[in-house]
């Protein structure tokens, strides 16, 4: 699913809760920090790590590409 962002970064956090993969913050909070979350294929356990536009998010079944609107 492509994530569209108007500026030219977005952090870890906003993305998931953008693309509805998560409800609230303290959703993301608790999946990044279990290890559940990787960017670019890498575990990524920080909550504020900016995303541009390329990046690519997973979350369980859902994979999230960073797209400039």
């Amino acid at each position: 699913m492509d994530v569209e962002i108007r500026d030219d970064m977005i952090r870890l956090g906003q993305v998931l809760k953008l693309a509805g993969v998560v409800e609230d913050g303290a959703q993301a909070r608790e999946a990044i920090e279990a290890g559940e979350v990787t960017v670019n294929d890498e575990v990524e356990t920080r909550r504020g790590r900016q995303l541009h536009p390329g990046d690519t998010v997973r979350l369980g079944g859902e994979v999230l590409t960073i797209v400039r609107s």
